[in-house]
């Protein structure tokens, strides 16, 4: 595996894999490697003979008060993580390269980044969607994987694809759970032996939650129990609990088209956020990591 810091040299790696043929497969990250961004890499592989994955912490994704400075960092480890996981290439470029002095220009995309998270993180989604068309036009992949656990990050992603023309697919991974269902994150690291019981509510209220609205129960009443249950189990606060059309991210009041049940809510340290399906009754259901 190569690894690489300047543009200049990226892309002349990227001309070679495209000289021994076939496509490019992108896996973007911030680093903390763990079980979900492996799943992305081994899904990567199957679709391309030639993966290349970033390793960036994004400052323009943090707000004021979030945790950039104590996000963790931990290179030689994920570096080796990647290797052994087939990556060809490896881009990890300082934050001097990737915005030099001088750099004005951000992405915005509206409609699908403004609520949830969008109205939560300001400006959170225009860091995520400037980092990516850079990224995108730094490593010109044909295919670039997110995980769903980050499921209106991956809209967004797609939105603004579509919107500038990028001819990339992109493709959404199922997220991986522990086995008590808590959704894998780099964020994880941060909670207490206590605190890491507790978060599993999150999974468990988001999926009964989905029962409910998916054998006709009230949308509202649904999503109002969920919420007291994560503040029971042990959160300090919920950002939101919302039911959304799995498309365009517009909250909805009855179960009528494939949504989304969405949460972000906040224990000790973290800010733990999760996702699953909810699926009308007259739908075919698509095995277990659907929900």
């Amino acid at each position: 595996m190569q690894t690489i810091r300047q543009l200049k040299p990226l892309r002349k790696a990227i001309a070679g894999l495209r000289a021994d043929g076939g496509k490019v497969a992108f896996v973007p990250t911030m680093g903390a490697l763990h079980v979900g961004h492996m799943a992305l890499v081994a899904e990567a592989r199957k679709r391309a003979p030639h993966v290349v994955a970033s390793i960036f912490v994004n400052p323009k994704q943090f707000g004021p008060n979030e945790d950039l400075a104590a996000y963790p960092r931990r290179a030689a480890k994920d570096s080796a993580m990647l290797s052994e996981a087939g990556v060809s290439v490896l881009w990890m470029p300082e934050v001097e390269v990737m915005y030099p002095t001088g750099h004005a220009t951000n992405v915005s995309v509206a409609g699908v980044s403004e609520g949830l998270d969008g109205a939560a993180r300001a400006g959170h989604f225009d860091g995520v969607a400037t980092v990516v068309a850079k990224l995108f036009n730094q490593v010109r992949p044909d295919i670039a994987l997110f995980g769903e656990k980050d499921f209106q990050q991956l809209a967004v992603i797609r939105r603004m694809v579509a919107d500038l023309d990028f001819g990339i697919e992109i493709v959404g991974v199922p997220t991986e759970r522990e086995e008590d269902g808590l959704a894998l994150s780099s964020r994880n690291v941060y909670l207490s032996e206590e605190e890491r019981v507790q978060a599993r509510s999150l999974p468990r209220a988001l999926g009964a939650a989905a029962a409910t609205i998916e054998g006709g129960g009230d949308v509202a009443e649904a999503l109002a129990k969920a919420e007291a249950s994560l503040l029971e189990g042990g959160f300090q606060s919920v950002d939101y609990v919302a039911l959304c059309d799995a498309a365009t991210l517009q909250p909805v009041t009855a179960l009528t088209a494939p949504a989304r049940l969405l949460a972000a809510a906040r224990i000790g340290k973290a800010r733990l956020i999760d996702n699953v399906a909810v699926t009308p009754r007259d739908e075919t259901r698509k095995g277990p990591l659907a929900r």
